[in-house]
């Protein structure tokens, strides 16, 4: 009767629950999903008629609808750029979108007023670019503490521009409009050149030219009347929000009240559990535990099989569910070995999670969970994978087997002992057991990444290149040091609006105008690379979540104009004896891979044989009298004039 009891309690906390918060939820989604279905309304847009319908945000599996990007069931970003779209959007649009990231109506011809988003505290991009957007440039923008890019060129806004000041804005552009006023002297705004307010003949003061004498007047008639009605529009208490905090509350104070009475009952439970010798049922019942929360716990031991299987839903070998298929000859684990393996997360990226998993007697592989990939059938999906498989290049990180399901796709790899060359940099910084990333292992890495580069550039017979996703995350070390280059054949499988967004190669100069990534992006991306590996700084084009990076092409190009060259270089490789020359030469390679035109750029056959012609330091002893006395000899100074010279 005990436990039958427990039962009751638990099934009737269920259901208060369930009243209490999934109500809620779902009210939630069905808002996001009427703000979409109003969206679509306005656009009339064939093509999102037929692709927005159904569930906006499953758990289970990807979003089907165009330019959605979710979280946490939440839609996280709108992405509907180069569409055509016409229509009118209204200010409140996104105002229920909370959890709202990256908003992009670039190049349409979208009409309205630009939008309030006092409800969006978690936005970080915004691009209404190319668009017909007239009107103030809304004041709700600066509440966005989290904003990093913000651009309203191309449109007919009016008025004045507000004070923006959020030291994460690092895009700026409000070129192309009818704005007025002096530009405001917050340090943020006046970072920015002109080109970035140009063509608004009334704006005035720096960074322009133009003086604000005889402006001043039409400045100040235009920064207080446009802010009225989105002050009002903004103060509107959020009524629905607080009934559900009120549902919270009573929630809580039921949930705290039932699981008292549960300890209670469970107290008497194990009691009579003990008595009756059943303690093994007690322990089988706490180990058939749900795996829904593996994702929040990346680093704890768990078993593979709760990669891709929620509790209830075991993967099985059969046709239904789908096989682990092997591309690699000299594999010999089978499916069953894989789900029984323990497992540790590596991480998240641009594909999905990744995963360590160890299997007894066998040699550790990494399991790749993919996401946000284009709609693919199983033979789709089956000719991509191979095509990925007999790309064999010693420097090429393997894959060794792929799953495919309705519900996941799984890729297997070998395991890279030794780490991604980004940790190799960064990682460890300041702490005394961190081991020196001196100038022959950065050498190494060049050299193995553009060999790897080159063969896939140059492979005729296989039809994905370019890479698209090159970045130091991606670039790893076996146990022998042997460079190893990952995520290679990707790039076609996730959908456009993810890898515009996500994807080093998409961030290329060239991309924002011609919206294509070629061989050349790699060539930039490359560049970039070898300047992070110089540096020792984080490159922004290619930071991980959560680290700031910064725009290290333009900090190196300053750097070399301004003549102070030597103190471009890691601490690390400066201090080493004889190796000023090959970083140098190296140095010259970057620049010449991260030129804006892509026509001015190598080739990476050539780039191979330069780094071939770049000799190791003789010595990985530190010297630093010899590397600083070196900086300042003539020899140096001819260099860096020459990688100026270069760069013009």
């Amino acid at each position: 009767m005990g436990f039958l009891s427990i039962l009751r309690y638990f099934f009737f906390l269920m259901i208060l629950l369930c009243s209490f918060r999934c109500s809620p939820i779902k009210a939630q989604l069905q808002l996001e999903r009427d703000a979409l279905y109003a969206l679509k309304a306005n656009f009339n847009d064939p093509f999102l008629n037929v692709n927005w319908s159904g569930s906006q945000c499953p758990r289970r599996y990807p979003t089907q609808w165009y330019g959605i990007i979710c979280a946490n069931g939440k839609v996280s970003g709108i992405f509907l750029e180069d569409m055509g779209l016409t229509g009118t959007v209204r200010s409140d649009a996104f105002s229920v979108f909370t959890e709202l990231t990256i908003l992009s109506f670039k190049n349409n011809s979208i009409s309205g007023e630009v939008m309030n988003f006092s409800s969006n505290a978690k936005m970080r991009e915004i691009n209404l670019s190319g668009n017909k957007f007239q009107g103030p440039i809304s004041r709700s923008l600066l509440s966005l503490v989290s904003l990093e890019s913000l651009q309203l060129q191309d449109n007919n806004l009016t008025g004045s521009i507000p004070e923006f000041n959020q030291s994460s804005l690092r895009v700026f552009d409000v070129s192309n409009n009818n704005l007025q006023g002096e530009i405001p002297k917050t340090p943020i705004l006046q970072s920015f050149s002109f080109g970035f307010y140009s063509s608004n003949s009334e704006l005035c003061g720096p960074p322009t030219n133009t003086a604000c004498n005889n402006l001043n007047d039409t400045a100040d008639s235009n920064t207080t009347a446009p802010s009225e009605p989105e002050k009002d529009s903004s103060s509107k208490p959020n009524k629905l929000g607080t009934v559900f905090l009120l549902f919270d509350v009573a929630g809580l104070l039921a949930v705290i009240l039932l699981f008292i009475l549960y300890f209670r009952k469970a107290r008497k439970l194990k009691k009579i559990l003990k008595k009756h010798g059943t303690e093994e049922r007690e322990q089988k019942q706490s180990a058939d535990e749900d795996y829904d929360d593996f994702e929040t716990e990346q680093n704890r031991s768990m078993n593979v099989a709760a990669i891709y299987a929620h509790g209830k839903e075991a993967v099985v070998e059969g046709e239904e569910k789908g096989n682990l298929i092997f591309l690699q000859e000299n594999v010999k684990f089978k499916l069953n070995d894989l789900l029984k393996a323990s497992a540790e997360g590596l991480g998240k990226g641009v594909f999905g999670n990744t995963y360590k998993a160890m299997m007894e007697g066998m040699p550790a592989v990494v399991v790749k969970r993919l996401r946000d990939l284009k709609p693919l059938t199983s033979e789709e999906f089956r000719k991509h994978s191979n095509i990925i498989a007999d790309q064999k290049h010693p420097n090429l990180l393997p894959l060794l087997a792929y799953y495919y399901s309705k519900e996941e796709k799984l890729m297997v790899y070998r395991f890279a002992e030794k780490g991604n060359v980004f940790n190799r940099i960064h990682g460890g910084r300041g702490n005394n057991d961190r081991i020196p990333f001196r100038w022959n292992a950065r050498l190494s890495v060049a050299r193995g990444v553009a060999r790897a580069l080159e063969y896939l550039h140059l492979n005729k017979s296989q039809s994905i290149v370019p890479h698209g996703n090159l970045k130091s995350s991606n670039v790893l070390l076996d146990e022998n040091e042997m460079v190893l280059v990952s995520d290679h054949g990707l790039t076609s499988l996730i959908a456009l609006t993810i890898a515009s967004n996500r994807m080093a190669s998409y961030k290329s100069p060239e991309y924002h105008t011609s919206k294509k990534v070629t061989r050349k992006s790699d060539v930039w991306s490359y560049g970039c690379l070898l300047l992070e590996l110089l540096t020792g700084r984080v490159s922004a084009h290619s930071a991980p979540p959560g680290t700031t990076g910064v725009d290290i092409c333009s900090w190196v190009h300053r750097a070399v104009r301004e003549e102070w060259t030597a103190e471009i270089f890691d601490i690390e490789i400066s201090v080493q004896r004889n190796s000023a020359p090959g970083m140098l030469k190296l140095l010259q390679v970057a620049i010449r891979c991260c030129e804006k035109s892509p026509e001015k750029r190598p080739e990476m056959t050539q780039v191979v044989k330069e780094l071939n012609n770049i000799r190791d330091a003789d010595s990985e002893e530190e010297d630093l009298s010899s590397f600083d006395q070196s900086l300042t000899d003539e020899s140096l100074s001819t260099s860096a004039s020459g990688i100026i010279g270069n760069e013009r």
